[in-house]
């Protein structure tokens, strides 16, 4: 019956993306496209001074993304130093510096990851001011740099890659607000809660005193994944029965955090002109992410190890209400895409089944990604695909009639060595000098040996990919980590944002050439398959060595 489970529930996830595929792609292609302002985006654009007919150069595009995020980061800081005195503070104090710093980056850099115990650390000012708000602006800036890259190949000729204050006002107003609305009043039908409550102090059937958060969870729960974002209201996240009480709950919020980054495939092939494009590119995602899920499933339902064998089944950490299916299913889903929510605690999967979510982030997360961030990745990865092609083949390396040359070359292999250099750097700094050490060794890992490695490569690939789950058995709230990981949350997220804008300015300045017989053709499945090798690939040369040492150590013993 497991497997039959899974292949319903993995069967029933892939006909409703299926069937979301096209309207939705169609209108976000529609919403970056279109010329006409509405009434109240052309008010937000007067009071920002924007002329929303002006577009930007790749560096004036990165300016306002720099700008942007910097304002929101300061903002995020400021509400949390300033928690006891905002309203709806709970009575809570101010999070610490350190603490602070490290929840405005995850935010700010659409990652959530969290040091800390939301219901017991933030106010109501707080998570709603100040996190929901980023939930969408973080969301939106993914979704304009992945436009900007896709007018790259689009453009002729062109200084310029669009206007980043139009193609994030849009991607709030016209997508991610409306769609994060409905998902909210959905969730609230299905027993999500929606309150001011507090706390309400509550005696316990064994006779114990008991206080229980309230808080406006359904509100945050939508945006939080479908803008792939992640951070709980709750400290045990999606696992908590106000944020996902039921099997059909925990279904809805998979589709949710599918539905744009898989149809933004759509989008691009609509934006391009060509549909196929769009195609080949979705079917790279499917094939990674079928993959992920199939080999997750395998190593839970198979139960190794000794707790597991004597309990008959996989279940520590998992929810009875989800199952091993439902669980390894949102795995799959959160760690494909940059989302970071869990339903289950991915420290107490089995040894090798803690390896999948961390083998999905360090593939970069295009299975099928965070929003925005996974197209944007898997078109950089595509570049380097046609340049393999070419020196492997000799076919003339071009993709969407763009030329591929040394500088299109360089800055994608920049983009593709950034995450590996922020994770293993982060790991072997955490090891290697002796304060960090003892830290570390003393105060955050609850797990000796390999597991306790596995802990910490986690964290930073979490963060370093912008996704924000943790394996549970780590104790991020310390100066070491939560500046570090702050840190690298921000050069994962910036750093390849900027080779991404400087990539579409070099592609949109060229003219496109006509196909000829020594072309790839980049809508077969030959280059599906190629695109899909070059990305497991790349993994693996890079994180091999470190995964022996941690998850494929642990499992092998």
């Amino acid at each position: 019956m497991g497997w039959v489970g899974a292949l319903l529930a993995v069967g029933t996830v892939a006909v409703i993306i299926a069937v979301l595929y096209r309207p939705l792609g169609d209108y976000i292609a529609w919403v970056y496209t279109s010329q006409r302002d509405s009434r109240v985006e052309r008010g937000i654009y007067r009071l920002i001074g924007v002329d929303a007919r002006a577009e930007q150069s790749w560096q004036a595009y990165l300016r306002s993304v720099l700008t942007f995020s910097v304002v929101g980061l300061l903002l995020v800081y400021g509400m949390q130093r300033l928690q006891h005195v905002l309203p709806l503070s709970l009575g809570l104090p101010a999070p610490s510096a350190p603490l602070s710093f490290n929840t405005a980056a995850s935010f700010v850099g659409n990652t959530n990851w969290q040091s800390y115990s939301p219901e017991a650390t933030l106010g109501y000012t707080a998570q709603m001011a100040g996190l929901a708000v980023q939930n969408f602006t973080s969301a939106a800036v993914g979704i304009a740099v992945a436009v900007a890259l896709v007018r790259g190949f689009a453009y002729r000729r062109s200084g310029t890659i669009g206007n980043f204050w139009v193609d994030v006002t849009r991607g709030i107003l016209r997508l991610l607000l409306p769609v994060a609305a409905v998902s909210a009043v959905v969730l609230i039908t299905a027993g999500v809660i929606q309150n001011f409550n507090g706390f309400t102090d509550v005696t316990t059937l064994a006779g114990a005193s008991q206080s229980i958060p309230g808080g406006p969870t359904a509100s945050q729960e939508a945006i939080k994944l479908l803008g792939t974002n992640g951070g709980g209201f709750f400290n045990a996240n999606s696992s908590h029965p106000f944020e996902n009480p039921t099997g059909w709950t925990n279904l809805f919020e998979i589709v949710l955090m599918l539905a744009i980054p898989f149809a933004l495939p759509r989008a691009f092939g609509r934006i391009v002109g060509d549909n196929r494009q769009g195609y080949a590119i979705l079917g790279v995602m499917g094939v990674l992410y079928l993959g992920s899920f199939a080999a997750l499933t395998a190593v839970e339902l198979a139960g190794n190890g000794t707790a597991p064998e004597l309990a008959g089944a996989a279940l520590e950490g998992k929810e009875q209400r989800f199952g091993i299916i439902g669980s390894t299913l949102f795995a799959t889903t959160s760690t494909g895409t940059s989302t970071g929510a869990v339903n289950s605690m991915h420290d107490s999967y089995t040894a090798l089944g803690g390896f999948f979510p961390t083998l999905n982030m360090m593939l970069g997360e295009v299975s099928p990604g965070g929003v925005g961030s996974g197209l944007y990745a898997l078109l950089v990865l595509a570049v380097i695909t046609v340049f393999i092609a070419g020196l492997l083949i000799g076919r003339t390396p071009e993709y969407l009639g763009k030329k591929i040359g040394p500088k299109e070359v360089k800055l994608a292999a920049l983009y593709i060595l950034v995450m590996p250099m922020l994770v293993l750097t982060g790991t072997a700094l955490s090891f290697a000098v002796p304060g960090v050490r003892e830290s570390v060794t003393e105060d955050s890992i609850l797990n000796d040996g390999v597991h306790g490695m596995s802990e910490v490569l986690y964290a930073f690939t979490s963060a370093a990919n912008n996704n924000g789950s943790a394996f549970a058995g780590l104790t991020a709230d310390t100066p070491w980590l939560n500046t570090a990981l702050g840190v690298t949350i921000l050069l994962g997220r910036f750093l390849p944002i900027m080779l991404v804008l400087a990539l579409a300015g070099s592609l949109a300045a060229q003219d496109t050439v006509p196909a000829t017989s020594g072309t790839l053709p980049t809508h077969r499945p030959l280059f599906v398959g190629l695109l899909a090798a070059v990305t497991i690939l790349l993994s693996v040369l890079a994180f091999l060595p470190v995964l022996a040492l941690g998850p494929l150590a642990e499992g092998l013993m």
